[in-house]
C-alpha cells in the first residue's frame, strides 16, 4: 500500500468515526438525556435533603423520649428514622438512628439488624472512621447484652476494630475489657481496663471492673 492509498484509508477510518460521534450525541439531544440527568440529579439532591430533615427530627424525637422515658416518643423517632431510609438508603445515619431508637424500646436484635444494615458495603462508605467506631461500639454492646454465647466472638471483633479506628475512646477500651473478662481472658481484660483509666480517668465502669480484677485470686 503507497503512502496515498494509507492517507486515504486513515481518512476514511475519521470520517466513521466521526459519523458515529454525531450519532451519538444527536441521540442524546434528540432523546433530552442531558435534561434527564439534570432532572435524576435535582430529584436525588431533594431526597437527601429531605432525609437529612427526616433524620434531625427524629434525633430531636429520641433526645425527647430519653430525657421523659417516653416509648411513645422513641417509636415516633424509629419512623422518622425509617422515613429518612426509604429517601436515601445510602447513607448510614438514619439506621444508627432507627437502631438507637429501638434499643430504647427493648428491641435488641431489631436493633441490632439495623446497626448491621449501617456497616453494610451500601452504606459504611457514608461514615467517617470515629462514626464507625462508635458504630462498632454499640453493635460490639447490644451483643454483649444478649444471651447468645456466639455474639461474644463477633462483639470482640467489633471492639478490636473500634478502638484501632477510634483509639482514644475510653468506654470502647472498657467494653474491650468485658468481653475479654466473658472471654476469661483477664490479662488482656486489665490491659484494656487500664487503657480506658489512662483515657478517662474517672470512669467508674471501668475502676470497678478493674478492681474486681486486681484482687482476683485466679488471674491467667
Amino acid at each position: 500500500m503507497d503512502k496515498a492509498e494509507k492517507n486515504s484509508a486513515v481518512y476514511d477510518m475519521a470520517m466513521q468515526v466521526g459519523m458515529v460521534l454525531l450519532m451519538v450525541f444527536s441521540y442524546f439531544f434528540m432523546n433530552d438525556v442531558p435534561k434527564k440527568l439534570w432532572t435524576k440529579l435535582r430529584t436525588r439532591n431533594r431526597a437527601n435533603i429531605q432525609s437529612k430533615r427526616q433524620f434531625v427530627e427524629g434525633a430531636q424525637l429520641l433526645a425527647r423520649a430519653r430525657s421523659s422515658k417516653s416509648r411513645a416518643l422513641a417509636k415516633e423517632a424509629q419512623a422518622r428514622a425509617q422515613r429518612a431510609i426509604s429517601l436515601d438508603p445510602t447513607d448510614a445515619a438514619p439506621y444508627l438512628l432507627k437502631a438507637l431508637a429501638l434499643d430504647f424500646q427493648g428491641l435488641r436484635s431489631a436493633a441490632l439488624d439495623s446497626i448491621d444494615q449501617a456497616l453494610s458495603p451500601l452504606a459504611a462508605a457514608s461514615l467517617s472512621h470515629s462514626e464507625r467506631a462508635d458504630a462498632l461500639l454499640k453493635r460490639a454492646e447490644l451483643r454483649l447484652a444478649t444471651s447468645h454465647r456466639g455474639r461474644f466472638d463477633s462483639a470482640l471483633a467489633d471492639l478490636e476494630e473500634s478502638v484501632k479506628l477510634s483509639p482514644n475512646n475510653a468506654k470502647a477500651f472498657s467494653a474491650l475489657g468485658d468481653c475479654y473478662v466473658r472471654k476469661k481472658m483477664n490479662d488482656n481484660a486489665i490491659r484494656a481496663y487500664r487503657q480506658a483509666l489512662q483515657l478517662e480517668p474517672q470512669l467508674l465502669s471501668a475502676q470497678q471492673a478493674l478492681h474486681r480484677l486486681d484482687s482476683s485470686p485466679n488471674l491467667n
